[in-house]
């Protein structure tokens, strides 16, 4: 885990960003020792899955990539500036480009428009053959996937400055400057498109809803609630992007909450206490979390009662979960793919990839279920 500080200049706003590596020797091991990550034993599962396809993008080199699905057909994209748009049920490689810049989020897509940001806070614009079409730059690292929809980029850099821009020329439309905490986790989190408006996952735990095409406010409210005597102990980001599903989003954060919130007003439906660097999964009748100690919760969409708990993987720094069916799938940090009962938690299935951690958000293509490791291997499990 990285926890990133602030630093304000003398006389001008200039934030700097540094980064501590609380564990530097395994960044995916629990901070205690002896918390070691469960063994995982011989299962017997009863629900049959298989590797349809699989593909190599290139590291990530310590960033979060996403895949990113339009149509029929996934957008990945790796640390060393590898872009392919592939089918999604058969990974045929439609067309693969090198950016020119090594990249640190992604993917953001719209159907018509492909969005990566890079390391130095640019943010490459292509078309759906891969052609390149701008670049914008922004204030500094890009670290969260941008997003677009109706004819505007929207794109988070580390100082917490966030930019709507013109998805026709890359020029900048508006400008928000949100404030940080002190110390913040060096993650990723992201920002989802509910109609009209951006939902933005922020530093500090909140979620932020602003109206697309002006940038304007709609409703702030926190996920995360600081709590704890120090710094490190106040230390609360929202893991992963927030999840719209129906007329609510629901979200989770670090030393936090998990919870759902109203749609219009921000309002909080329910929320219980959680400490989680990953994101959610919702479906229509849960929301699955999984927590910082490796387990998986699964709590009632309706009322945020406690449906069951599956600890049975500690310490093993589980992935954004993904609804699918009768199962509820998670990565973790040596690659694998759980496949657990939505009903009652119970193991179905596993699936390997490559041995390296699953850290960016999960996709369903068709009957595929879509992984992307930390070592560039893209993967689809079919669920049969």
């Amino acid at each position: 885990m990285r926890i990133c500080s602030k630093l304000v200049g003398v006389g001008v706003l200039a934030l700097m960003t540094g980064c501590s590596t609380l564990n530097s020797l395994n960044p995916f091991a629990s901070e205690k020792k002896g918390d070691q990550p469960a063994k995982l034993v011989e299962l017997k599962g009863s629900m049959a899955v298989r590797t349809a396809w699989k593909i190599d993008i290139g590291k990530a080199h310590g960033y979060t990539f996403s895949p990113a699905l339009t149509g029929n057909t996934v957008v990945v994209a790796g640390a060393d500036g590898a872009i392919a748009r592939v089918e999604a049920g058969s990974g045929k490689q439609l067309w693969r480009i090198k950016a020119d810049t090594e990249l640190s989020a992604g993917v953001g897509t719209d159907g018509n428009l492909i969005v990566v940001g890079a390391d130095k806070g640019q943010l490459l614009a292509f078309d759906m053959d891969g052609k390149k079409l701008w670049t914008s730059q922004l204030s500094s690292e890009i670290l969260s996937a941008p997003v677009v929809s109706q004819g505007i980029v929207v794109a988070r850099s580390i100082d917490n400055r966030i930019v709507g821009i013109d998805a026709a020329n890359g020029k900048t439309k508006w400008t928000v400057q949100k404030v940080a905490p002190p110390l913040t986790l060096r993650n990723a989190p992201g920002m989802i498109v509910a109609g009209g408006d951006v939902i933005v996952a922020q530093p500090g735990g909140k979620l932020s809803s602003m109206i697309l095409a002006t940038g304007a406010p709609r409703w702030d409210v926190e996920v995360g609630v600081s709590r704890g005597a120090t710094e490190l102990e106040r230390v609360t980001d929202i893991g992963g992007a927030p999840v719209l599903f129906e007329n609510e989003v629901c979200a989770a954060s670090y030393q936090g909450r998990v919870g759902c919130f109203d749609l219009v007003t921000g309002s909080a439906k329910w929320t219980r206490d959680l400490s989680s660097d990953a994101g959610v999964a919702v479906d229509q009748l849960y929301v699955f979390a999984p927590d910082d100690k490796g387990a998986l919760h699964a709590f009632t969409r309706d009322t945020g009662s406690s449906s069951w708990k599956n600890d049975k993987l500690a310490f093993r720094r589980l992935s954004t979960p993904l609804s699918y069916g009768r199962a509820v799938a998670v990565g973790d940090f040596e690659g694998f793919v759980h496949f657990l009962s939505r009903e009652d938690g119970s193991f179905l299935a596993r699936a390997a990839t490559d041995g390296s951690p699953i850290m960016g958000t999960p996709l369903v293509a068709g009957t595929n279920l879509i992984f992307q490791t930390q070592n560039g291997t893209v993967t689809a499990i079919a669920v049969e």
